[in-house]
């Protein structure tokens, strides 16, 4: 199973003790962020004929920590009412389909559904990429999100190899025919990423972008322009790297540890990209600004359990791309940063 935290990590689950109210309740209640208005931007999705708004939801995190269900339920319709429109999932998000299916099946016409599949999950016999599971796979998230077909189901990660032979391509093909999914794509990075992106069947490649992790922006984003395939961004905020890496839970350490390594080596602040807050409340906006800035980009996809968070990121969003000399200073400095590695997509 792929550990998919997306940007959990900024997003910490709530403390103990507090009053949950309904999403309009908590509208209403929160305090006011500059930016912020209740209409989201959306794009052309590629070629799939489907709108997306600049900000999505990847739910790993409601299933990865196992989010009370009412939390998931004032969160994923605090992000609907306020225009967000892509929700993406994974059969491997333990639980995380049920969940949606359970909270927000009833509003399936106000979003984009996306799922992943080819994965050994627990309940779905079969080797993982094969035939058979990835079919199985497929009606088992019909089955979970409580909808009769889905926007969007992505290979989750395959090598390229995988990918070159063509067969897990051919159980999407079918269930695509049956009605069961709208369009197929691949999630993952690198050169599988820019490879699927070239496959005729493939409308949708969700990437790793953002100011930390910028290899998919120079290999994988222009072939998916090329090919006028949409674009997801995944972890568009870099996992939180500039946090201090013991302060998150043994459980992801070592997975935030290589972008915390490349942040320490980035050697730049956000005074010197004309922010005034302190680096905890500006590099937030920073991240998800630069990776929304991205040509060729769709929609990138925050992760939170925590309704506060969802609603700063909603703000950040609305403020639009950052502005173009200060993108060109996150690009250089990486660059500079990575040397002769050449650091590629982190998966």
């Amino acid at each position: 199973m792929l550990l998919y935290p997306e940007t959990l990590f900024l997003h910490q689950a709530d403390p103990p003790g507090l009053n949950r109210k309904t999403s309009a309740e908590l509208v209403g209640s929160l305090p006011a962020v500059p930016g912020y208005n209740a209409h989201m931007t959306t794009s052309n999705f590629g070629k799939t004929g489907l709108k997306v708004s600049a900000l999505g939801f990847g739910a790993a995190p409601i299933g990865f920590l196992k989010t009370d269900i009412d939390r998931v339920g004032k969160i994923l319709n605090l992000l609907l009412d306020s225009g967000v429109n892509l929700i993406d999932t994974a059969a491997g998000y333990e639980g995380s389909e049920a969940a949606i299916g359970q909270t927000i099946g009833q509003r399936r016409k106000d979003f984009v559904l996306v799922s992943k599949c080819g994965n050994k999950v627990p309940d779905v016999d079969g080797s993982p990429w094969s035939v058979d599971l990835i079919a199985k796979t497929v009606d088992r998230a019909l089955k979970n999100l409580q909808t009769d077909h889905l926007d969007v189901m992505l290979l989750h990660s395959c090598s390229l190899d995988v990918l070159k032979k063509g067969d897990v391509l051919k159980p999407l093909r079918e269930a695509k025919r049956a009605g069961k999914l709208r369009h197929i794509g691949y999630s993952g990075d690198n050169e599988a990423a820019a490879y699927a992106a070239t496959l005729s069947d493939v409308e949708v490649i969700e990437t790793s972008v953002s100011f930390i992790d910028q290899a998919n922006l120079d290999h994988v984003l222009p072939v998916c322009v090329e090919n006028n395939v949409a674009v997801i961004a995944k972890r568009p905020i870099g996992n939180a790297c500039w946090k201090p890496l013991d302060s998150f839970s043994s459980f992801y350490r070592d997975y935030v540890k290589a972008y915390s390594e490349r942040f320490g080596k980035l050697g730049i602040s956000p005074q010197s990209l004309g922010f005034s807050q302190s680096p905890e409340e500006a590099w937030p906006e920073i991240a998800l600004r630069f990776t929304l800035s991205q040509h060729g980009l769709n929609t990138a996809i925050i992760g939170t359990t925590n309704p506060e968070n969802a609603q700063k990121n909603i703000a950040f969003a609305q403020k639009g791309p950052l502005p173009a000399d200060q993108v060109a200073m996150l690009r250089a400095a990486f660059k500079k940063a990575q040397g002769d590695a050449s650091w590629s997509g982190l998966t």
